[in-house]
C-alpha cells in the first residue's frame, strides 16, 4: 500500500525544491555577471531569433483554419487538416516534392563534399602567400548578392552568352539559351552553388584541419606515410566530426530549397524540374492569396525537415560518437 507523505514531509521537500531553485538563479545571475560582455554579444541574436523565429510561431495555427482578413487569426473558423489533404491530393504535390527532393539531393552529393576536398586540397599547399590568395579569391562569390550572381547567370547562359556558346560548340548545335531547357536547370543551379559557396564553406573545415593534433603527422611519417595517406588516415578522420554535425544540419534543409535563387532562375519552360516548395507556397499565398493552404503547404516541409534531421542525428548517434543531441 502506498505511502502517503505527511504535512511536514511536504512541506520539507517544498522548502528544499526552493533552496535548489535559488541557488539555481543564484549561480546563473553570478554566470551572467561575470560573463556579461560574452550575453551583450549574444543579446542581438536571441532577440532576432524570438522576434522572428518564435513569435510568428503563434501564426502556424492558420493552417489549421480558414484564415480571413477581417476576422483574423483567432475569430477564423477552425478546418482541422483540410488544408494538408488538400496538398497532398493536389497535381502540384509529386512535382514540387519531387523537384525540392531532387535539387537537395544533388547539392547534398555534389556541392556539399566540394568545400571538404578544397580545404584538404588548400592544406597541401605550402606557400603561405599563395594559399592565402586562392582563399580570398574563393570567398569573394559568397559576398556577391545572390541577385547580382543569378543576373550573371542569365548572361553567361542566354544564346550569345559564353557558357551558351560553349555548349552549342561542345555539341555541335545552334547557340540557345540554356535556361530556357530543363534538362540544364539543376546542373546550372548545383554549379553555380558550388562556386558561390566553396571557399566561405571551406573555413570552417580548414579551422577542423588546423586543431589536428601534429604530433599525429609526425607518427604517421614515422610509420613511413606519404601525403595522400596522412590525408586519409589522420586528416579525414580528425575533420569526420565536423562533418557529420554540418551533414545532419544539412539533412534538417533537405526540403528547404532556397526560395531566392530558384525564383530569379526559373521560368515557365523549367518549371517541370525547377518548381519547388518554397516557390510553390510563393504563387498561393502571396500571389493567390490562399494563406492557410501556403502555411499548411511550409508547415509540411518543416515537419518532414525536422524527421529527416531527427532520423540523421539518430542514425550518427549510433554509428558515431557524434550527434547535436
Amino acid at each position: 500500500m502506498a505511502k502517503t507523505a505527511t504535512p511536514g514531509q511536504a512541506a520539507k521537500s517544498e522548502s528544499v525544491l526552493m533552496g535548489r531553485l535559488k541557488d539555481h538563479f543564484k549561480m546563473v545571475r553570478r554566470d551572467i555577471h561575470v560573463n556579461k560582455h560574452i550575453y551583450l554579444i549574444a543579446l542581438p541574436m536571441i532577440i532576432y531569433y524570438i522576434v522572428f523565429k518564435y513569435v510568428p510561431m503563434y501564426g502556424i495555427q492558420i493552417a489549421f483554419k480558414d484564415y480571413n482578413l477581417m476576422k483574423g487569426i483567432t475569430a477564423s473558423p477552425w478546418v482541422g487538416l483540410k488544408h494538408f489533404t488538400k496538398f497532398v491530393n493536389s497535381y502540384y504535390f509529386i512535382r514540387v516534392v519531387k523537384n525540392t527532393f531532387l535539387i537537395s539531393f544533388y547539392g547534398t552529393l555534389f556541392a556539399f563534399p566540394a568545400p571538404i576536398i578544397f580545404a584538404l586540397l588548400l592544406n597541401e599547399i605550402h606557400s603561405t602567400k599563395f594559399r592565402r590568395t586562392v582563399q580570398t579569391i574563393t570567398y569573394m562569390p559568397h559576398f556577391v548578392s545572390i541577385v547580382v550572381v543569378c543576373g550573371m547567370i542569365h548572361m553567361f547562359c542566354a544564346s550569345d552568352g559564353f557558357l551558351g556558346v560553349a555548349v552549342a560548340n561542345l555539341l555541335g548545335t545552334e547557340p540557345k539559351n540554356l535556361l530556357m531547357n530543363p534538362k540544364y536547370f539543376r546542373t546550372i543551379y548545383i554549379l553555380s552553388d558550388i562556386w558561390k559557396n566553396i571557399g566561405w564553406n571551406s573555413i570552417l573545415y580548414i579551422a577542423a584541419i588546423l586543431g589536428i593534433d601534429q604530433a599525429q603527422y609526425e607518427a604517421a611519417v614515422i610509420d613511413g606515410a606519404g601525403k595522400f595517406a596522412q590525408a586519409i588516415y589522420v586528416t579525414i578522420p580528425g575533420i569526420m566530426p565536423t562533418v557529420i554535425i554540418k551533414l545532419i544540419f544539412r539533412m534538417g534543409e533537405m526540403m528547404s530549397v532556397g526560395f531566392e535563387k530558384v525564383f530569379l532562375l526559373y521560368n515557365e519552360a523549367t518549371w517541370p524540374v525547377s518548381d519547388v516548395i518554397s516557390t510553390y507556397t510563393y504563387r498561393e499565398g502571396l500571389l493567390n492569396m490562399n494563406y492557410s493552404y501556403s502555411a499548411a503547404v511550409s508547415l509540411f516541409n518543416t515537419v518532414i525537415n525536422f524527421a529527416l534531421l531527427w532520423t540523421t542525428n539518430f542514425i550518427s548517434r549510433k554509428v558515431s560518437e557524434t550527434s547535436l543531441f
